[in-house]
């Protein structure tokens, strides 16, 4: 017993001293590290993307396959079934997308060429009320007249920028050179990125399959068990996430078209469509959305530009405390507090990716933790329980070894009594 219990401390050191070493030698290297993680990143770029198309596409198509496709149950429409259904969710997809992006570029187009038109009177009108304000106040008046006064050498600024425009058509030729490298580069990415994400796709149960045989080789039942939980666990947050996030967007660009249509606000269509596709983003997205729509509507007019602004803080606050706790409930999982933080430190590290990234990723922690407490505080609570109702078996059995102890002795003493 005593070796054993040696046994298990070195273990536990070695461990200990094992993990305090990687954590080290990652401190001493983190630059190489991360260097060399973005080399892999780069090499396995398509592959990423591919991953990301099929969990994407795996949300409509699982509906699909299970809800409208149900009866498909035939040993020869299995595989029709499979093939159809990522057909359809391409479609889907694709089809959302053109909807977006109709929607947006040639509402968008329009309100350059409004813009164009309307800034020129905006700057105007601006200017007389400046006029006034210096007729009103003859301060800014002598400040202006000060800043007239300055004199510019328009010599010198004509020389810089000359040279300016040398150095920079060099500049301009490289990085146009660059930017094209990106763009035949990333459409290659695509491309390979979506073949591999339909393989995935026709192919996944097979790959689960492989994965399990592969757990189950090298890791004990225990630790496969374990991991099998965790990923069911990421798979499930992942998609409720995603499901949730888009249909939450939809609810609030739908708001956002009929509350505008209803005072009479421009720009309805663009600007609710706009909130709903930044409303992905989670906590921050929508208010991108705000301000370019602002923006549009202040040109237009001011005092629309403030109603609007009130109309947002007033439908964020409808969708925060009544949509949003409605439509998402318990599937993210994860209190305010951490979805902030998530957002944060995602953001942070890997920009919006990171956002989208870590708000599931944290609530499969958070939800690992939680569980893993509940289970040692239900452990704790039982001990305390056997513990105490083995304390109190210990003190019956002891009152009523001293109760047959007394009687034995007060039977001794009536013995005696009798013989006397």
């Amino acid at each position: 017993m005593e070796n054993g219990f040696d046994r298990k401390k070195i273990k536990q050191i070695k461990e200990l001293l094992l993990l305090v070493a990687v954590i080290t030698l990652v401190l001493l290297y983190r630059q190489e590290l991360l260097h060399a993680a973005g080399v892999c990143v780069t090499i396995f770029k398509p592959f990423i993307y591919g991953g990301i198309m099929a969990f994407i596409l795996n949300i409509p198509m699982n509906f699909i396959e299970k809800r409208l496709l149900h009866n498909w149950r035939r040993k020869g429409t299995e595989k029709m079934k499979r093939s159809t259904s990522i057909v359809l969710s391409i479609l889907f997809i694709t089809l959302i997308l053109v909807l977006v992006i109709g929607t947006i570029v040639p509402h968008l187009a329009k309100t350059v060429v409004e813009l164009g038109n309307k800034i020129p009177p905006f700057i105007e009108s601006t200017m007389e009320i400046l006029e006034d304000l210096a007729v009103q106040y003859p301060q800014l008046a002598d400040n202006v007249a000060q800043l007239q006064s300055i004199n510019i050498d328009w010599d010198a600024v004509m020389d810089y920028a000359v040279q300016f425009m040398k150095s920079g058509a060099s500049d301009m030729l490289a990085s146009t050179a660059v930017i094209a490298g990106n763009i035949i580069g990333g459409a290659l990415n695509f491309c390979i990125g979506f073949v591999f994400a339909i393989y995935i796709l026709a192919g996944k149960e097979t790959l689960e399959n492989q994965g399990r045989r592969i757990l189950s080789a090298y890791l004990k039942p225990r630790q496969e068990k374990a991991v099998l939980n965790v990923l069911s666990l990421l798979n499930r947050n992942f998609s409720n996430f995603v499901s949730v996030q888009c249909l939450e967007a939809i609810i609030l660009g739908t708001l956002f078209v009929i509350s505008m249509t209803i005072l009479g606000l421009p720009y309805a269509l663009m600007i609710g469509v706009l909130i709903a596709f930044t409303a992905l983003i989670p906590i921050v997205g929508a208010f991108i959305g705000c301000v370019v729509g602002a923006f549009l509507i202040l040109v237009d007019s001011p005092i629309k530009a403030v109603v609007f602004v009130v109309l947002f803080f007033v439908l964020q606050q409808l969708e925060g405390n009544l949509i949003y706790p409605r439509v998402v409930g318990n599937k993210v999982g994860l209190p305010a507090i951490w979805v902030l933080m998530a957002v944060s430190v995602g953001g942070s590290l890997f920009g919006v990716p990171g956002m989208l990234f870590f708000i599931p990723l944290v609530s499969t922690l958070y939800a690992l933790l939680r569980d893993s407490v509940n289970e040692r505080n239900g452990r704790k609570q039982e001990n305390g329980k056997s513990q105490r109702a083995q304390g109190g078996n210990n003190r019956n059995r002891g009152h009523n070894d001293k109760n047959r102890t007394s009687a034995k002795r007060e039977a001794g003493k009536a013995g005696n009594e009798t013989e006397e």
